[in-house]
């Protein structure tokens, strides 16, 4: 008999700590303060903490996305995370900065090909050092313009499409943190079985058992 009340003990714990993440309050259970009371007689003893949940707001991790997507690093702001502000603005600045910098190579290198191919010498390429004898090959010549031009290109839409990655990497950290803030991760949750001894009073003979240690 103590066994099956062990287990109906042990199954009622496991159910609350199910149903923790409720958004309101949940009320002190009294049918473990009935139990609790039938198996002191037996040497088993139930500690129960009373507790208050935090309220859900099922919102919550649609707001930090959205604010992620309006500008990167808000959702974080929104989150309370604000030490990850700098690291999200300095990765998709960089990617920004990245592409920045490939496109104008790219077109520099683009345009100095096309007046090449229109018959023109004076590109910023042609005469580096403003030295070249009339006539004279230039500096940098077409093939190596053009291999410019498709190097700073493959560079450009490779940062492209990292900085893209980031952004919305942005948004979902921003969505799954507000969604891991909101479950219960308490250091003072714990399930402990420790040995019992108590001697009765009357007739001075020892009472063991197991005591059931279940604290919210």
């Amino acid at each position: 008999m103590n066994k099956y009340l062990f287990f109906l003990v042990f199954s009622t714990v496991f159910f609350q700590l199910a149903f923790s993440q409720e958004d309101e309050t949940l009320p002190h259970p009294t049918e473990i303060d009935s139990l609790a009371q039938d198996l002191e007689g037996n040497g088993i003893i139930i500690q129960e903490v009373t507790y208050e949940k935090k309220a859900i707001n099922p919102l919550a991790p649609s707001k930090a996305a959205f604010y992620s997507a309006i500008f990167p690093g808000l959702g974080q702001i929104y989150n309370k995370r604000y030490w990850k502000v700098p690291i999200v603005i300095g990765a998709i600045g960089t990617g920004i900065y990245v592409y920045s910098f490939n496109n104008t190579e790219y077109n520099r290198a683009r345009d100095a090909f096309k007046r090449r191919r229109a018959g023109f010498t004076d590109d910023e390429f042609y005469d580096l050092n403003n030295d070249n004898a009339v006539g004279a090959e230039p500096d940098i010549s077409d093939e190596a313009l053009q291999d410019a031009q498709e190097s700073s290109q493959r560079d450009r839409d490779l940062s492209l499409l990292v900085t893209i990655a980031l952004y919305v990497l942005n948004i979902v950290d921003a969505n799954v943190d507000a969604h891991l803030k909101q479950f219960n991760v308490d250091e003072n949750l714990s399930l402990d079985f420790k040995p019992f001894l108590d001697v009765d009073p009357l007739s001075n003979r020892p009472n063991y058992g197991l005591a059931l240690v279940v604290k919210f």
